[in-house]
């Protein structure tokens, strides 16, 4: 275990994991559990404050409830350094990958969980993945409420062009960076010998998928084709089987491992594209692991800044706390 790993103990409820939160936040711009940014703010206070520092910059999220001593305050700002900063700029100086028991729910959960997934790793690795995702985002958003007017009387199809025509640009660019990851992680399962692919469930735009759905997404006022609506899953491939999705048919445990399986690639992939260690973030995870997935976790520590989070520091063998720096809560 490495001099710049961070080992932090207590019981439950006692803020182990606001820590990392808090670190992945600075990465990533967002929170990995809170529903609105909000809730992070502690209750009865008008501002939150996330700082650390990377390198020489002083990176800082700063959180309001919309309102601070009586005036109107913009509820999230980016700051590197003192200065104002778009997210798109903001993003991207500090790279981390978080593991977490909740990941379970990769394979379990929603096609949203799934999406914010791929946000998550690719927007701190890709800058035009950033800006693209931004605006489609956006142009999804106007796009929305033009259906919605179009389906009242208020709008005319026609205005449809425009945002069309940004949807399809810039959705090209995310489903196929998309693409990319999965392939790169698709790759790294296969070099380790394991059974296991993720099979991307593409929701393509185009001018002719717009123009079939048409009706329908007036009807919605939703636009109902994109990347928005784009999903994946967990393939088991056993050679001699036939192929299960491991969200639907798959054990607990073999759920379990096949996450934890992705998020190594993930770190992989992480480290090529920014030639970079990122920080590595384990919120409470070696109670989950069998001993061989758990030597695996920890023979990793020894090769970037982790920062670790347990209830049990008698998890972790004796032989990897030499030169860690143990924190006690509580």
């Amino acid at each position: 275990m490495a001099e710049n790993t961070s080992l932090f103990v207590g019981g439950n409820a006692i803020g182990k994991t606001n820590i990392l939160e808090a670190i992945y936040m600075l990465a990533t711009g967002r929170s990995f559990r809170a529903t609105r940014e909000q809730q992070m703010i502690l209750y009865g206070q008008e501002l939150g404050r996330v700082v650390g520092e990377v390198g020489e910059d002083k990176l800082e999220i700063r959180l309001t409830v919309g309102e601070v001593q009586g005036e109107r305050a913009a509820r999230k700002r980016y700051l590197i350094n003192g200065l104002a900063k778009r997210k798109m700029d903001f993003v991207g100086r500090l790279k981390c990958v978080l593991f977490r028991p909740e990941d379970i729910e990769l394979a379990l959960g929603s096609p949203l969980i799934r999406r914010e997934y791929l946000d998550g790793v690719l927007e701190q690795v890709d800058r035009e993945y950033r800006r693209s995702n931004l605006s489609y985002q956006k142009g999804l958003r106007q796009r929305n409420k033009l259906l919605e007017r179009i389906r009242e009387g208020e709008g005319e199809r026609r205005q449809l062009l425009f945002w069309n025509r940004l949807l399809i640009k810039n959705g090209e660019i995310v489903s196929e960076k998309r693409r990319g990851f999965l392939e790169r992680v698709n790759s790294e399962l296969k070099e380790k010998g394991l059974e296991l692919r993720l099979e991307y469930d593409r929701s393509v735009i185009s001018e002719a998928r717009l123009s079939q759905y048409a009706e329908a997404e007036v009807g919605a006022a939703k636009t109902l084709v994109g990347p928005h609506r784009d999903d994946f899953g967990f393939i088991s491939q056993r050679q001699g089987k036939v192929e299960k999705d491991l969200g639907i048919y798959g054990s607990r445990g073999e759920q379990r491992m096949a996450v934890l399986a992705v998020k190594l690639a993930e770190l992989e992939f992480v480290k090529e594209k920014t030639e970079s260690k990122p920080v590595l973030l384990l919120d409470d995870i070696f109670s989950e692991l069998d001993h061989e997935h758990r030597d695996e976790v920890l023979g990793l520590l020894e090769k970037q800044q982790t920062v670790v989070t347990t209830t049990d520091e008698h998890l972790i063998p004796s032989k990897y706390k030499k030169k860690v720096e143990m924190v006690r809560l509580g």
